[in-house]
Formats: structure tokens, sequence, C-alpha cells
């Protein structure tokens, strides 16, 4: 992951999540992943907290050291962009600044309850669609984001 990576186009945030479909997601598939991003967040002393949700029911949650409440309050609000747009937060705000626009501006939506900023991205099941979200906050808006991803590609490479 380089911190130098281009904005990814609308069209490649697209694309990552006709790609990161899963066959399943069960409780322990829950649990595997978050730990998988708590590792990665270790690893690069991120000060990230990690949360995964499943149809309303929180599955997996993880503060690392130099996080927040915030992150907490950050995490809920991007979930809640993936639950009801059915996409990445970051897509979701990405496609409003691609029209010009900010997601604030033109969503019509209480910003205290909803931002569509980078690190919630949908857990998409193969013949069932979007059934929960797996959030990381505590970086900027796109490396949270890229973390999320990091860790789906790795994960879904083990199945």
């Amino acid at each position: 992951m380089t911190q130098s990576a281009p904005t990814p186009t609308v069209e490649e945030l697209e694309a990552q999540e006709r790609r990161l479909v899963f066959p399943r997601f069960t409780h322990e598939d829950a649990w595997a992943l978050g730990s998988l991003l708590v590792e990665m967040a270790r690893e690069r002393q991120a000060p990230v907290a990690v949360d995964i949700h499943r149809s309303g029911q929180q599955l997996f949650h993880a503060a690392l050291p130099g996080s927040a409440p915030d992150n907490d309050a950050w995490i809920a609000r991007k979930r809640r962009v993936v639950e009801r747009y059915g996409s990445a937060s970051y897509l979701v705000g990405a496609r409003h600044r691609a029209k010009g626009t900010t997601f604030e501006e033109s969503s019509r939506l209480d910003p205290d309850t909803y931002a569509a900023h980078g690190g919630s991205f949908p857990i998409t099941v193969e013949g069932a669609g979007v059934i929960g979200a797996v959030t990381v906050s505590g970086l900027p808006q796109l490396e949270d984001h890229r973390m999320v991803v990091e860790a789906l590609e790795l994960f879904l490479a083990r199945l």
C-alpha cells in the first residue's frame, strides 16, 4: 500500500465492490476478518478502531492504542451510509464529488447520523447482496478505505 497511489476513480471503486464478494459470512468469518484488520493496524501502529456488523448486530469491535471515542461515532456514521446505499462509504462520497457536489450538500441526510467518508465497506454475500459492513476509523479517509480493501483482498484470497 503506497501513500502516493492516485485517488481511485468511481469506476475503480465500483470494481472493488464487484470483486470483493463473500461466498458466505459467518460469526467466525467476522472474527477472522476483524482479527486480520487488528493485526494489520498493529503492524502499522495505526491508531484505529475496527468494527464489523452483520444484519444489525455487532460481531466484532476493537479499539487500538491512539484511537478515541470519536472513532466509534465515525464508525456508526460511515456504517449507516453503507447500510442505506449498499455501497462503500468512500464510493458514496466519491459519486457526489464526481457530480460537483458533496454528500452533505445533496443527500439531505443529517451529517451527525451519516458520513460518506472512507472506511466502511459493504459485506456482500453471493446470492444475498449486502448483509453488513466492515469499518475502520482513525486514519485519513482514503487510508481507512484502503486498509479495509486490503484486508478484504487478503481474507478472500484465503477462502
